[in-house]
């Protein structure tokens, strides 16, 4: 076999561009998954390229044999090899609803076994030490309201950074997010997180009163643009080393953290899915282990022996 290198011949290309335009206007994928997609595609037709292999007319041994170039010749790790012939697998399912295929090559694929990592998550007193932790400047409070607003909906830091004033109903107590594929869902607000992000909008106001032009971002540096993904990071880092949280905080702590605890509180997988933005059920799945310490208690309280 035959190690690809040169871009795919100029005969697949309008190929791999009609592919890339499928995932856009009709699936909507974002734009981190279609970047993805069109990369891993585009490795595997140069690997049809390099083999002197139609990608319209391959059978499922070739796919073998691609499958055997990644894992033996480039020695790609399981994850690595999963997520490109998942894309494959898109491309040719995009093939077949087009009519350009009448099997697919795809069908006997056997992936490989993925380690199921366990999200990891905070303690409700690791949650209490921090939305107690003292805050009084402008990005304190800030920080403090994005930790609330993040452990309260289980929003991802992309749809955070992205939230407008008028996605926030503090009222009412909704958040309205943007998730992948622009697609948008309603998440509720307990009357906690509407309380810390009233004075939150209130320092914000007295904070950029004197300036004419801020932007019209749910939350903002202090040049009144938009907060970046890499600040987020950064004062929630600063927060939990403060805090003496042992393990790093990062935003998509806090969305693990929200979807574990409603679900030891008794909540149902499919209200989850739902607030969470998941396609399917089966990414929600992965929320439903508990951790040692609650087994314990449960176990204690319900056996009859206990």
């Amino acid at each position: 076999l035959t190690n690809p290198a040169e871009p795919p011949q100029q005969a697949f290309a309008p190929l791999l561009e009609e592919f890339k335009n499928h995932l856009s206007f009709e699936r909507q994928l974002s734009a981190n998954t279609q970047h993805s997609y069109g990369s891993d595609v585009a490795h595997y037709l140069d690997y049809c390229a390099a083999n002197e292999k139609d990608p319209l007319s391959v059978e499922p041994s070739f796919l073998d044999q691609y499958t055997y170039q990644l894992r033996r010749i480039e020695k790609l790790v399981s994850t690595s090899v999963f997520r490109k012939q998942e894309a494959v697998k898109a491309f040719y399912k995009f093939l077949l609803i087009e009519g350009r295929m009448k099997e697919d090559p795809t069908r006997f694929i056997k992936s490989p076994r993925l380690p199921q990592n366990l999200p990891e998550q905070l303690s409700r007193e690791e949650m209490r030490r921090l939305l107690s932790y003292p805050a009084e400047k402008f990005d304190e409070v800030r920080t403090l309201t994005i930790v609330e607003l993040l452990y309260a909906s289980g929003l991802r830091v992309s749809e955070l950074i992205n939230l407008q004033l008028e996605n926030i109903d503090v009222n009412e107590g909704w958040v309205l997010a943007r998730g992948k594929g622009g697609k948008q869902r309603f998440v509720p607000l307990h009357p906690a997180c509407c309380q810390r992000l009233k004075y939150y909008l209130s320092v914000r106001e007295a904070h950029f009163a004197s300036r004419t032009h801020v932007g019209s971002e749910l939350f903002l540096n202090r040049d009144g643009k938009k907060i970046s993904r890499v600040s987020v990071w950064k004062d929630l880092a600063a927060l939990g080393r403060k805090a003496g949280i042992a393990q790093p905080l990062h935003p998509h702590l806090f969305r693990h953290t929200f979807a574990s605890h409603l679900l030891q509180g008794g909540a149902d997988l499919r209200s989850l899915q739902e607030m969470l933005g998941h396609a399917n059920l089966g990414t929600t799945q992965i929320y439903t282990h508990l951790d040692v310490s609650d087994l314990k208690e449960k176990h204690k309280k319900f056996h009859p022996r206990g």
